[in-house]
């Protein structure tokens, strides 16, 4: 295990793979070779990869924030064969990593620049075989599915198609007929309005969701199982000791922790632990709706107007969401209540006679730009950042994970780190007019 590379796609394929001899597929990462010993019922395997002078070794690291993000970070650095202390102040897999819908997607993703779509492409790509490796570790099964994305914001479309051209991505405008094929369930109104604006919407076939909750329990468990994985729990960090550019410990509730390396990977709470650095994250809440509703009321994740319908499993339908700059606030209210059930029941009438299950909050790391902090401490040696993914955490958080581990083990980078650059706020302060940092669509404030 101490000699696992990022290459964790060939790890699930070993893992998952039927017993018998193993061959490395087409594609698989070159120089790495397999060897497998058949045995009733399991395969065991290992994996020889060759020297390489140019990689980082790291001692170890200490990853402060058990939710999604800092737990795939942690992960792969374990995988990677370095110790790591994992600090979370609460319990593994809460805050907004439980709170979130688990679309792996950004809801409108031609709103943002290039790199993000990039960034969501990678995880796309590769969550499956990360949630198959984690249901098979840990019993829990994830839930992934793949549900298509159906907008139906039909002044959408032309930013769509240009988007979908320019970065190889599937979008299909539909006609009026083939969105009432697709979504039965839509009220008379919004296919009136279609048929009234000779558009039926855009439909993203490939897009899938993951059940946040039921991730984030697999991703602990399994967390939990490696050897060089420390998770400490209800272990708030206060500040970072720092001597001379460089990080020396951390200082917690329980004592202080001697690190030479951290990844800040706090979600809303970043921002309070990045001495020297004026980290523009802030909390952003936003609060959903689940109904218990039979299974195939609602086939496809719908998105209207900002807000989103995701069927589950189980039939339930989850309904969000709220964005609401009130700092750390978590409090539900009725006023957003009363908007995201409007919403959802005029989009889909038959969720009238549905019961509301469940009504909660949470607060996401929100950035100016929409654009994620991965990467290393512009004056600090030894702090990393990966924070800041405001609504994408989810699709983002896989790839984002890949990419920080490439950086501090200065190995070979699975995409361009360049736009994510935490460096790029001091870059916006020499030059404040300039664009260091990009323009998305994806930032809103207000309840929408």
């Amino acid at each position: 295990r101490s000699a696992w590379t990022r290459e964790s796609d060939l790890c699930h394929f070993v893992r998952a793979h039927p017993r018998g001899t193993l061959s490395l597929r087409s594609g698989a990462p070159q120089g790495h070779f397999v060897t497998s010993f058949g045995r009733t019922g399991m395969t065991i395997f290992a994996i020889h990869i060759p020297y390489n002078s140019r990689m980082t070794k790291l001692a170890q690291c200490v990853v402060i924030g058990g939710g999604l993000i800092g737990m795939m970070t942690a992960r792969e650095l374990a995988l990677s064969g370095v110790p790591v202390t994992l600090l979370e102040r609460g319990e593994t897999a809460r805050e907004s990593s439980w709170a979130g819908g688990g679309i792996l997607s950004p809801l409108y993703p031609w709103r943002y620049v290039d790199a993000i779509t990039r960034l969501a492409s990678w995880s796309q790509q590769h969550y499956p075989a990360l949630l198959a490796s984690l249901e098979e570790s840990s019993g829990i099964d994830p839930q992934w599915i793949q549900s298509g994305l159906l907008i139906l914001d039909a002044d959408e479309a032309p930013l769509a198609r240009q988007w979908a051209e320019r970065c190889e991505q599937s979008v299909e405008t539909l006609t009026p007929e083939k969105l009432a094929s697709l979504a039965p369930e839509l009220s008379a109104d919004l296919k009136a309005a279609q048929t009234l604006e000779q558009a039926g919407g855009l439909w993203l076939p490939e897009v899938a969701q993951v059940r946040n909750p039921r991730f984030g329990k697999a991703l602990s468990a399994e967390l939990g199982s490696l050897e060089n994985v420390d998770i400490r729990e209800h272990t708030e960090v206060l500040a970072l000791r720092t001597d001379s550019g460089r990080l020396t410990g951390i200082e917690t509730n329980a004592g202080v922790v001697s690190a030479s390396q951290v990844v800040i990977a706090s979600g809303a709470w970043s921002a309070a632990l990045t001495p020297g650095l004026e980290l523009p994250v802030v909390p952003v809440r936003g609060q959903m709706l689940l109904y218990r509703t039979a299974p195939g009321t609602l086939s496809h994740i719908l998105l209207y107007q900002d807000r989103y319908l995701i069927p589950r499993q189980d039939g339930r339908v989850l309904v969000g969401s709220t964005l609401e700059r009130v700092g750390f606030d978590k409090a539900t209210t009725e006023l957003a209540r009363q908007d995201l059930q409007q919403a959802a029941e005029a989009m889909v009438p038959a969720l009238k006679d549905c019961p509301i299950e469940a009504h909660w909050s949470g607060l996401r790391p929100g950035s100016p730009d929409g654009i994620p902090y991965i990467g290393a401490h512009p004056d600090l040696h030894g702090v990393y950042l990966n924070t800041g993914h405001f609504r994408n955490g989810v699709v983002l958080g896989y790839a984002s994970a890949q990419l920080l581990v490439d950086i501090m083990l200065n190995r070979k980078k699975i995409l361009n780190a360049s736009p994510f650059d935490p460096g790029r706020l001091q870059a916006a302060l020499l030059d404040p007019a300039g664009d260091a940092g990009g323009v998305s669509g994806g930032a809103s404030t207000g309840i929408l």
